[in-house]
């Protein structure tokens, strides 16, 4: 399934919330997204998310439903490490 890179702009700090996320997955797994991890700014208001989705849409549909922001959706296929090789994206790290 094709994988996603999701930036969110939040107005305020996000704050652990294990009910909240709860909730985000049962949407997603509506949705037939999953998430698999989420990078979070300094300041808290900022999430760098990637996500197994059939598609960019599937994603902002879960967004929509989840009332949380989508407001870049960049699909990526390959990654690049610091001796400069580049691989598929190997997001089994992240389980």
């Amino acid at each position: 399934m094709p994988v996603y890179m999701v930036e969110r702009n939040f107005a305020e700090q996000i704050e652990e919330n294990r009910q909240a996320a709860d909730e985000i997955n049962l949407i997603n797994a509506d949705e037939n997204v999953k998430w698999i991890v989420s990078f979070l700014s300094v300041d808290r208001k900022k999430t760098f998310c990637l996500y197994e989705a059939p598609n960019a849409e599937a994603i902002r549909a879960a967004a929509r439903r989840a009332g949380i922001p989508a407001d870049v959706i960049i699909e990526v296929g390959e990654e690049i490490v610091p001796t400069g090789a580049i691989s598929p994206l190997q997001t089994t790290r992240y389980n």
